[in-house]
């Protein structure tokens, strides 16, 4: 077994470990009557717009926020977590597939794929335990970061790579200490995608590279991060399920039937959504800030 084959295996067990966790609580909150009451249609709509243009290199993090905010068909306090287990399985696909079409340097592949997945180990666990205003006001400053990132992109402002397909020295530390930061930050509901294609674009990988890297990262730190939201009850499950079936129905579509668009149009509109949504998303900080004042005032 080489090296790629054994991460392929690896990953296919979490997401096993991961869906059992998932799927059993999942089961014991409809049995006893404690799904969320948002249509279940309407988030499976949502999962899998966002899904299927993540395969393309959207990313969902951003757009499912504001689908979810705008649309009030989740807590602000769950979305982190929601965002997490409803996109892991979705993720997983895309990463298997892109895995094994296109051709990393293993070492590379290997080593910015467990940074991601500590990063987000020890990510998930504050993050879950959070009071709703501190996520609030968290996920607003990183849905600005997300949304300068892909406009650094759009307008040529970063670097756009080189043709390397591996890692060596200085940079292959900079990358692992990079992706473990990101993965940290993934638990707080900043999508991965965009600042790990700008951390390879930075380190001169191929623009191709960046695909499996980043799809790979949140695939493996995702069913570990998941988890842990779900054993902490931090998740809509009704959400999460709904965007995970159809979630992974918009996967398969991108992948194999439509596999480009183009996407310059949409990508500026989705700036314009995610801009949008920071800005409800530090209002709803601020209602939550008067909220406990008026609290404590009586």
């Amino acid at each position: 077994m080489n090296l790629v084959t054994a991460v392929l295996a690896v990953l296919v067990a979490l997401t096993l470990y991961f869906a059992v966790v998932f799927f059993k609580d999942y089961a014991k909150a409809q049995k006893e009557g404690k799904l969320e009451s948002s249509s279940f249609l309407a988030l499976g709509a949502v999962g899998f717009v966002t899904n299927f243009f993540d395969t393309l290199g959207i990313g969902s993090f951003a757009p499912t926020t504001a689908l979810l905010k705008n649309f009030k068909l989740s807590a602000d306090r769950t979305i982190p977590g929601t965002l997490n287990v409803a996109c892991t399985i979705p993720v997983v696909v895309e990463a298997l597939i892109f895995i094994t079409v296109i051709e990393v340097e293993p070492i590379t592949l290997v080593s910015m794929l467990a940074a991601a997945t500590l990063g987000a180990f020890f990510g998930a666990g504050i993050v879950s335990k959070l009071p709703e205003r501190k996520i609030q006001l968290g996920m607003g400053v990183a849905l600005l970061v997300v949304v300068c990132v892909m406009l650094a992109g759009q307008l040529g402002l970063m670097p756009s790579g080189g043709e390397a397909i591996g890692l060596t020295g200085v940079k292959l530390v900079a990358a692992v200490v990079g992706n473990f930061i990101l993965g940290a930050l993934m638990t707080l509901g900043i999508g991965l995608y965009a600042p790990c294609m700008a951390l390879v674009f930075a380190l001169g990988l191929s623009p191709k590279v960046a695909f499996p890297i980043m799809m790979g990262s949140c695939a493996f730190l995702m069913p570990v991060a998941s988890a842990k939201f779900i054993k902490e009850g931090a998740y809509d499950r009704k959400a999460s399920m709904a965007i995970t079936v159809f979630g992974t129905v918009g996967v398969l579509i991108a992948a194999y039937i439509v596999k480009s668009l183009p996407l310059n149009v949409l990508r500026w509109l989705v700036d314009a959504v995610i801009v949008y949504t920071a800005i409800m998303m530090f209002k709803s900080a601020s209602d939550s800030k008067k909220k406990e004042e008026l609290a404590q005032a009586k």
